[in-house]
């Protein structure tokens, strides 16, 4: 594998020289120290590819044997090192104790919907009832709000966990408290110095707390509380003849969900339980993923991919477009026929959101590329763009051009926004100071995502205030999309043995990027339409007249699928991702493509 050594090249961080791509990208070389690379490799017995991919992304030899065999009993911690777990732990015994309805109030994205159905299978599995409450994304807006939460006491609630939501909740909280409706906050977004009222406020990104694992989704730190309660009552003898202590291991299939779709880092804890939750979910015990895998035609053994681009999304879709509760209401049932009716809804309304997503993101990048905009941030707003999607839009900027990206729908005078940012550079403290800066409605988030409601005329106040904060970790450069490319192979190297060996870095995702490899002067030999805008290739390399097989998906009327039919027969430089091709079985290899660019002689 060449990574880019030597000439003008390596100094300048350009793959190829490829400045600006098909698709409009600069392509850079995913960096790694040598020395590092070959210890891991040297060290553990593996080929160098493996050590020089683990050093690309920061794992040195010690760190390296525990990356590629996660155990979750090396890395789960004692839930009662996070504060507040104990005194949440003594309320949710007492309810459980009692035979009190515990109230679980979700989040509307993935995080919510899985922490909330894991709480629903745990204390359903002690005896326990509970009434999940998710808000509409449009009417009431993130987190807790007083007239939901009053509503559950008048049904005879006393106890209200809060998932994924509820640490900046001050007033709707103390509303819920004067009323005698004790709140359990479980929580992983970043907190202010005030907490809000509540019987405990368990978040790891507390800023009195001191656990390392603040990099947890919200699905995380509510295993941590299933396991510590679970503890408790075993100790306190509810289990026994008559009531079977569960097996917490079976719901890590939703923990993994949860955590691999807020795109947290894959690694430590996470990566752990993200590791042993793929191999329960390929098991398919769970009828609500059952369900949606099948709408999702998934016939193959579920990975990380399936989880966070296609299981994942149609969880949300009722969030974003449909009825708020369907996905955490998929996830908990036992009923495999709602749970076939449910997940035809959100396939239903994942095909809704698609199309929505499609016309906002298509708008959103006219905006960003004929206005000025900052080199440390992407800001895009605009009137009659969906709320609902305004997060994966957001998502999408940022891959595109690698800048902390804030996307605001506007209707009547104020902006609903959803932001998205880049390692090392956190974006829900700035959103928060701009809130407490009173620029904000409302808003929160944590490092990588936000959230914020604003008025129309503080849009502009708002974006500076950003830029400021966020500016000083950021180089003044000019604001052009990049590929990350990890080296450099020729077709004749792109075998079953190569791709088994990238496999052994799975689980991939935030932090753990799938490798990506640049083909270079490789020709077009053949290219079909199938499916739904896909285009199917042959890839012939002139040095050795190897073949390659590719696909590029969803590339249909777009520049790169009309460059890979009109440039046949001349050389390219192409980069994407080494996979098995599923479509036809055995043991063949195919490259999913990214990108392409002219192979200037």
């Amino acid at each position: 594998m060449n990574n880019g050594a030597g000439g003008a090249d390596e100094l300048a961080g350009v793959v190829l020289g490829v400045e600006r791509s098909v698709c409009g990208r600069r392509w850079h070389w995913r960096r790694s120290d040598t020395g590092v690379a070959e210890a891991i490799a040297q060290r553990l017995g593996l080929p160098e590819i493996v050590g020089r991919l683990l050093a690309q992304r920061g794992i040195d030899v010690d760190h390296a044997p525990g990356f590629l065999a996660p155990r979750l009993r090396d890395q789960l911690p004692d839930p009662s090192h996070l504060r507040d777990m104990d005194a949440a732990v003594v309320r949710l015994v007492r309810a459980v104790r009692d035979g009190e309805t515990i109230g679980i109030f979700g989040d509307y994205d993935v995080d919510g919907a899985t922490s909330a159905a894991l709480l629903t299978r745990f204390f359903a599995a002690t005896g326990t009832p509970t009434r999940i409450y998710v808000p509409d994304r449009l009417r009431e807006g993130y987190g807790p709000n007083a007239p939901a939460l009053l509503r559950l006491r008048e049904e005879g609630v006393r106890v209200v966990v809060t998932v994924d939501c509820g640490t900046t909740a001050h007033l709707p909280l103390a509303e819920a408290g004067e009323a005698g409706l004790d709140a359990i906050v479980i929580d992983h977004h970043v907190a202010e110095p005030l907490l809000p009222r509540a019987a405990a406020v368990v978040n790891p990104n507390r800023l009195d707390e001191t656990s390392p694992h603040g990099a947890l989704a919200a699905v995380g730190v509510a295993f941590l509380l299933v396991v510590a309660v679970n503890r408790e009552l075993r100790r306190a003898g509810w289990y026994g003849a008559s009531r079977t202590e569960p097996d917490l291991l079976q719901w890590l299939d939703l923990v993994a969900l949860g955590t691999v779709c807020d795109v947290v880092p894959l690694a430590g804890l996470n990566r752990a339980l993200v590791a042993q939750g793929i191999k329960v979910a390929r098991r398919r015990d769970n009828p609500g993923l059952a369900a949606l895998a099948a709408v999702a035609g998934i016939g193959e053994p579920i990975d990380a991919y399936h989880l966070g681009f296609m299981l994942g999304p149609r969880v949300n879709a009722g969030g974003r477009v449909g009825a708020a509760d369907l996905g955490a209401r998929l996830l908990a049932t036992e009923d495999p026929g709602l749970a076939a009716e449910l997940a035809a809804r959100l396939d239903a309304f994942n095909r809704e959101r698609r199309e929505i997503e499609a016309r906002t993101l298509e708008a959103a990048i006219a905006v960003v590329e004929a206005s000025a905009q900052s080199p440390v941030l992407v800001f895009a707003a605009a009137e009659n763009w969906h709320p609902g999607v305004i997060g994966i839009v957001a998502a999408r900027l940022r891959e595109r051009y690698e800048r902390p990206t804030c996307v605001v729908a506007l209707a009547d005078g104020i902006g609903r926004g959803s932001g998205r940012s880049v390692p090392a550079l956190p974006l829900g403290p700035a959103v928060i100071a701009a809130r407490q800066a009173g620029l904000l409605i409302n808003g929160g988030g944590h490092a990588m995502a936000a959230g914020f409601t604003v008025a129309e005329e503080k849009l502009a106040a708002l974006e500076s205030f950003l830029i400021e904060r966020l500016g000083d970790g950021m180089k003044n450069e000019r604001l052009i999309p990049e590929l990350r490319i990890d080296g450099t192979l020729s077709a004749v190297a792109a075998q079953g043995a190569l791709v088994d060996h990238i496999a052994t870095l799975a689980p991939f995702g935030a932090a753990n990027p799938e490798p990506r490899f640049a083909f270079p002067g490789v020709r077009v030999t053949h290219a079909e339409p199938v499916g739904n805008g896909h285009l199917r290739c042959t890839l012939a390399d002139p040095l050795d007249d190897a073949r390659l097989r590719a696909v590029a998906f969803r590339v249909a009327d777009t520049p790169l699928g009309r460059f890979l039919v009109e440039t046949r027969g001349a050389a390219i430089h192409v980069a994407g991702h080494l996979t098995r091709d599923m479509w036809r079985g055995g043991d063949a290899v195919q490259l999913t493509i990214s990108d392409a660019a002219p192979a200037i002689v």
